[in-house]
């Protein structure tokens, strides 16, 4: 009886490993350089020293990672390195705490142009677009590396019906569900549900 011959088996587990850091490679590269969505464009002769400061969130999609907080608030300083630190803060209802997370900001091209990365997780960023700027500062709304990421900052707690109307329309503009924003302040939940401008 002759032996029956069996070539050896390579185990699968270097080309996983491989496929898994290429993997891991092409993710740090996406989230270290942040694209703008397309069709969005961020304003032009930003002003960052003016824009530094305590800002109040007063709508947002919600996102996982500010997911139930309440009196959400970011406020930006400059760095020593011209980077912006960034401190979003925010108070958890349930667990009847205040959260904070500090994460840093750098332009991406021009600091003239209010597109930039920002970071909370060491080299992973996202991106943080102003796409409306009052011309004095007072609110913004930003969209992050997606229209899936919408906020809706203001100086003050609340904002008037007619700016949120406004910044409604200029979000749907840009693709934006408009239907997604929850709105931070009592009583207008329930406007931000209904359609916003025509379609």
């Amino acid at each position: 009886m002759h032996a029956i011959r069996t070539t050896p088996r390579r185990s699968p587990w270097p080309w996983i490993v491989g496929a898994a850091a290429l993997m891991g490679v092409m993710m740090l590269s996406a989230c270290s350089t942040p694209r703008t969505p397309e069709g969005v464009q961020p304003v032009s002769g930003f002003d960052v020293d003016r824009y530094t400061g305590q800002w109040h969130e007063v709508a947002r999609i919600e996102n996982s990672f500010e997911r139930g907080l309440t009196q959400t608030t970011a406020t930006y300083s400059r760095n020593a390195d011209n980077t912006i630190k960034v401190v979003n803060r925010g108070y958890d209802p349930v667990r009847k705490q205040w959260k904070e997370a500090e994460g840093r900001a750098e332009f991406v091209d021009s600091p003239d142009r209010a597109a930039l990365k920002v970071s909370f997780f060491g080299p992973f960023y996202g991106g943080y677009n102003v796409v409306a700027l009052d011309e004095n500062y007072q609110w913004a709304l930003v969209v992050g590396s997606s229209t899936d990421y919408v906020w809706v900052l203001s100086r003050t707690p609340t904002l008037p019906w007619h700016v949120r109307e406004h910044l409604m329309e200029r979000a749907q503009a840009l693709g934006v569900d408009v239907r997604k924003l929850v709105w931070a302040q009592p009583g207008v939940e329930q406007h931000a549900r209904r359609p916003a401008v025509r379609t």
